[in-house]
């Protein structure tokens, strides 16, 4: 029982209610200017009003901001379950126009009858509810019905009419909510692009997710094995030295930091914000060897060849598998090799066992964001021992996407 009256004092059915007059109001307005009322047969009232309204009403939708005022209008009063189901933006093309007069027709038609047949049933309801206790039978639409028994029952109708008048209105209302979802709302293709759109801004957003593990993750392993050495050993100058990498690895943090926040903030500068590339690995590396770790690298790049989103990605790459030499393998080998042949950018990151027993890693997040960052970039990345060492071997392809 309660879904079946719920919806007749629901303040939506009214809402919409009221949107649906609006449109029995244009035409009567209309219908006033031309061609009138007085001396006018109901074929002629019919098709001037067809013919003019239909008019009028498509010119209106040719301007892009009806489409605009529509969606406004249409939030207001017909009350979706969510308002992005409405569009509120302007016309921006013949397709949206078309869809705006389609709109506006349909709401104008269905609200034409929506608001003659309330009026009349309203009329009926009040006939039916008043006339009987006059002593006399209700008089419906010009048809007196039979006044020769009983008057009671006719008033015991009005209250059955009254609730099919409150759920033709309900369901007017809906049907009225789904057609502006269906051509207020976004088109196909629309829809599509906003799909795509979340996509990308869930990928960029992933991306910064890898950055900040990548450049922080790396600053933290440094600065914790640095202070611990630095306890660890009574030497002022390894001390000093060990300070002086925590400080330039925060500051290379802090300034990683800035940058994803640039970007997060969607400002213009994010366009132009610097971002480190191969050309900052000598300073990594060092880093590695402060804390202990034989380095080898070789970086054969000829200048202008390696794009820079392939520089900065092979950067962050280098980062984490020496990021994790750190963590896992204290005092072991790090040999480096970056190298473009055959159209691609091929890079072997390798350590040896450590001082401390060896590397323990397996496929952990930072492993699995370097599959995800050469997969993105239509590589791929491999990681595993081979004979005493293990070794990260990365391809991407210089022309993306290929």
């Amino acid at each position: 029982m309660p879904r079946i009256f719920a919806p007749l004092f629901a303040a939506a059915t009214y809402a919409r209610w009221l949107h649906l007059l609006i449109g029995v109001v244009f035409v009567g307005v209309v219908l006033l200017v031309y061609p009138g009322t007085e001396g006018v047969s109901l074929q002629r009232i019919l098709t001037a009003g067809v013919l003019l309204d239909g008019t009028l009403l498509t010119l209106a939708a040719l301007v892009p901001a009806t489409r605009r005022a529509e969606g406004v209008q249409a939030r207001l009063l017909l009350m979706p379950e969510r308002e992005e189901q409405i569009g509120v933006t302007r016309s921006r093309g013949w397709q949206d126009r078309r869809r705006t007069a389609g709109w506006l027709i349909g709401r104008v038609a269905l609200g034409t009858v929506a608001g003659f047949a309330s009026v009349h049933s309203l009329s009926a309801v009040w006939s039916l509810s008043t006339q009987p206790f006059q002593g006399r039978a209700p008089e419906l639409y010009g048809w007196q019905l039979p006044s020769d028994g009983p008057l009671l029952p006719y008033a015991l109708l009005a209250p059955v009419l009254l609730f099919a008048v409150g759920w033709f209105v309900v369901l007017a209302g809906r049907l009225q909510l789904g057609m502006a979802v269906r051509l207020l709302g976004a088109s196909p293709s629309e829809r599509l692009a906003e799909a795509e759109l979340r996509a990308e801004r869930l990928l960029e957003r992933n991306r910064l997710a890898r950055e900040l593990h990548d450049s922080i993750g790396h600053a933290l392993t440094v600065t914790v094995l640095q202070a611990g050495a630095a306890r660890e050993v009574s030497d002022p100058a390894f001390v000093a030295k060990a300070l002086e990498v925590i400080e330039e690895t925060g500051r290379r943090a802090m300034d990683d930091l800035e940058r994803t926040l640039v970007l997060l903030r969607d400002t213009p500068e994010g366009t132009a914000v610097e971002r480190p590339g191969v050309e900052q690995l000598p300073g990594l590396l060092e880093t590695a060897r402060t804390a202990g770790h034989p380095v080898e690298a070789a970086v054969e790049i000829p200048a202008g060849v390696l794009p820079g989103v392939l520089s900065r990605e092979a950067y962050r790459i280098v980062q984490e598998a020496v990021t994790n030499v750190l963590k896992h393998a204290p005092g072991a080998s790090i040999v480096v090799r970056i190298a473009v042949r055959d159209g691609q950018l091929e890079l072997r990151c390798a350590n040896g066992p450590g001082a401390q027993g060896g590397s323990r890693r397996g496929g952990g997040k930072g492993i699995r964001g370097i599959r995800e960052r050469a997969a993105l970039l239509g590589g791929a990345a491999a990681a595993g021992w081979e004979g005493e060492e293990w070794v990260l071997a990365v391809r991407l392809p210089l022309r993306l996407g290929s």
